[in-house]
């Protein structure tokens, strides 16, 4: 894969701060994530970002056994390289968060760098009590104001392990510079090594702004701190319309893109979006670019990965 000429377009299907009653086009059955997935690798996706919902109710889960259908109804609708997230929610201990690497032994898995106050509370300030379709939902907006998302030397180290023994490749997510400098420690204690899968998360309430300043300098950081041959990224731009003004910054400075429901709900302004339509967009502005999305048996060989039937889903 020529990266000059490929772009890996990755969608976050779900997540777990969007909340159900910001739109009804969020996935979070089994069914319609599978769906939502399938139709996102046809529009040219090539990785799929999954979390666990609860099947009644829409909240983030940790239940292995949801988890695992997921992957498996997905694996049956496409070959997509599937990346699970061990970033789960900061309702969550570090130990749940993991546990679906060495459960479910996926080929590529989210590994964040640096602890963060990981909050989304002006969005509750939306909606009034009587809006909300579930009764959890304004007390998890409302509490990431004061909850920490942690992620820990000795934590980051053991999920590291984990994918190891896994077969897993991190995807580490990098929220601030200083997330750059937790990662070189960690190579230069022996516990990562090269060469790197980065994404730039920007615009999360905790974290690094998403302007092209900002994108600039972390660039800069990790081409300091690792040398550009030994790291490929891709960029996460939180909300509208950071999605696709960072999104647009990776295209034209050689990086990839991520986009979907978990990071941003429009697909312009005032207009709610469907997962496949972001890819669409997505897609179609790196085109103008003349940079076509990459297929998954490409970024499997890109990055490395141990292949589809290497999984334990």
């Amino acid at each position: 894969m020529n990266p000059k000429k490929k772009i890996i377009i990755t969608t976050a299907l779900t997540g777990a701060i969007t909340v159900p009653t910001q739109t009804p086009h969020l996935p979070w059955t089994i069914e319609r994530l599978a769906e939502d997935a399938a139709l996102c690798a046809e529009a040219g996706s090539a990785v799929i970002h999954v979390h666990a919902r609860d099947q009644q109710t829409g909240a983030p889960s940790s239940d292995m056994e949801v988890y695992g259908a997921i992957l498996k109804a997905i694996k049956e609708r496409t070959d997509v390289v599937i990346c699970t997230s061990t970033g789960g929610s900061f309702a969550m201990t570090p130990a749940e968060r993991v546990r679906v690497v060495p459960t479910w032994k996926p080929e590529l898995a989210s590994c964040n760098m640096g602890s963060l106050n990981f909050s989304f509370h002006p969005i509750a300030r939306r909606y009034q009590d009587e809006d909300y379709q579930f009764s959890w939902e304004k007390q998890w907006l409302e509490g990431s104001e004061d909850a920490i998302f942690p992620n820990t030397f000795r934590s980051i180290k053991h999920f590291v392990n984990e994918m190891k023994k896994a077969g897993t490749r991190p995807e580490f997510e990098v929220y601030d510079v200083g997330h750059l400098y937790n990662l070189d420690f960690l190579i230069k204690e022996g516990v990562v090594e090269k060469p790197l899968w980065i994404q730039f998360v920007m615009g999360v309430l905790g974290g690094i702004r998403a302007t092209l300043y900002d994108l600039t300098h972390m660039l800069e950081t990790a081409n300091r701190l690792f040398g550009p041959e030994n790291f490929n990224w891709s960029v996460i731009g939180a909300g509208y319309p950071h999605q696709f003004n960072m999104g647009v910054a990776a295209i034209t400075m050689g990086g990839h893109a991520r986009v979907g429901l978990e990071d941003n709900i429009f697909l312009r302004r005032g207009v709610l979006a469907r997962n496949h339509e972001l890819v669409e967009k997505i897609a179609r502005i790196a085109g103008e670019f003349e940079r076509e999305p990459a297929t998954p048996a490409e970024v499997r060989e890109f990055l490395g990965l141990k292949g589809l039937e290497n999984v334990g889903f």
